[in-house]
């Protein structure tokens, strides 16, 4: 049955010539027992034509709405008397007011309203006299304003579960938009997190191992110091890494429930991060300035991750004999930030040109950082050597 169904929506043509021969034999039956008079070729025709507009009428409706216009002139001027073939006048004009142009329906609408007057002018001696003149050409009139009336609420509904599709499939793009935008934010997180978890952390441990190698046989003590500093920082990196995918796992920074997560990092935790430098062989000088306050999770996070990226890009750019300095200000609206030393500064690429050969993407991280938060950084060589990074996180009230 469902594809029968199918079937006939597919091939409307179809349906609606079953239609006009059936309407066709009914006429001529109809016109057959009334008995044929001098006109019946005039009549043949008639019906014949008005047939033919219901069975294209889905295929060319202002086209098939002219030719019935043209057969009920025909029809006045040849004297065809009135038959069942009349019927497709009101199947047109509904045709035209659902799937036709706006000045078919208008000119099908005034056909159907003029076409009781029309028949009285013809055939005035079919009518009675005073009233019920007045009240059969409204009772004819009706129901070709009914058949347009219901042809055109069909076409409103269609056009309406059309705005319906089209919305429906604007959002379904603009879903699958914001999804890949999600997808690259997501992605850019991961990055940043990943960069700020092993470059900093293996740097360190890089730092430490070559030291060991160096003094292995000349100062045991040393080594085994710098030993116990690797595995602390091997340590302290699987921690923030378990940390991060529990998070990726999750979705919530806050969940813990693996228990062996660390926390995430935040400004109170930086003096461990340049104890740790210190430990790698760093000298940094680390001032605060101001009130220390609750800041968003945020802006803790970011404030930490610039001092450890800054760090991290010190021990590798800097140079020998290479040193630091940390200030943190907690002024009245905002945190700021400043990480600079005193070596050889970083190459070109990394803080200008966003990256080569794997080079710049934590200064990458630190500018999406700080637009996050909606800060300000700022990041190039010293005047008279050196490397500085600035950077200015607003502050906003927590809870």
């Amino acid at each position: 049955m469902q594809r029968l169904y199918v079937f006939l929506r597919r091939h409307p043509t179809m349906v609606d010539s079953f239609w006009a021969v059936f309407l066709l034999g009914f006429s001529w039956l109809s016109v057959a027992g009334d008995g044929f008079g001098g006109s019946d070729l005039w009549t043949a025709i008639q019906v014949c034509a008005l047939c033919t507009a219901v069975a294209l009428r889905r295929r060319a409706p202002e086209k098939m709405l002219l030719l019935a216009t043209a057969t009920g002139v025909f029809q006045l001027v040849a004297n065809v008397p009135k038959n069942l073939a009349d019927f497709a006048m009101l199947v047109i004009v509904y045709t035209v007011a659902a799937n036709g142009a706006r000045w078919a329906s208008r000119f099908a609408l005034a056909g159907g309203l003029a076409a009781p007057l029309l028949d009285y002018a013809r055939w005035p001696h079919s009518y009675g006299s005073g009233g019920t003149i007045a009240t059969a050409l409204v009772f004819l009139a009706i129901p070709f304003a009914l058949a347009w009336v219901l042809g055109d609420s069909v076409r409103t509904r269609r056009a309406y579960y059309a705005q319906l599709e089209e919305r429906a499939a604007q959002l379904e793009k603009e879903r699958d938009a914001q999804a890949k935008v999600a997808v690259a934010a997501e992605r850019a997180r991961i990055a940043r997190e990943l960069h700020d978890v092993v470059a900093h952390n293996v740097s360190v441990m890089v730092v430490q191992a070559d030291g060991a190698a160096y003094v292995l046989d000349a100062a045991p003590e040393q080594c085994e110091k710098a030993l116990e500093t690797i595995s602390g920082t091997g340590r302290q990196a699987l921690a923030e890494m378990r940390r991060l995918l529990g998070v990726l796992r999750t979705g919530e920074p806050g969940e813990d429930s693996g228990g062996d997560r660390a926390p995430q990092p935040d400004v109170g935790r930086l003096d461990d991060l340049i104890e740790q430098v210190r430990g790698a062989g760093l000298p940094v000088d680390f001032t605060v300035q101001g009130t220390p306050r609750p800041l968003s999770s945020g802006v803790e996070l970011t404030a930490y991750r610039i001092v450890q990226e800054a760090l991290t890009n010190t021990r590798k750019h800097g140079g020998p004999d290479v040193s630091a300095r940390v200030r943190l200000v907690y002024g009245s609206d905002a945190l700021d930030l400043l990480v600079e030393d005193d070596g050889r500064g970083a190459q070109r690429e990394v803080h200008e040109q966003g990256g080569a050969d794997g080079l710049g993407h934590g200064m990458i991280g630190m500018r999406e950082r700080v637009g996050m938060v909606g800060g300000r950084l700022d990041a190039g060589p010293r005047p008279g050597g050196g490397f500085r990074i600035s950077a200015a996180l607003p502050l906003k009230p927590v809870g």
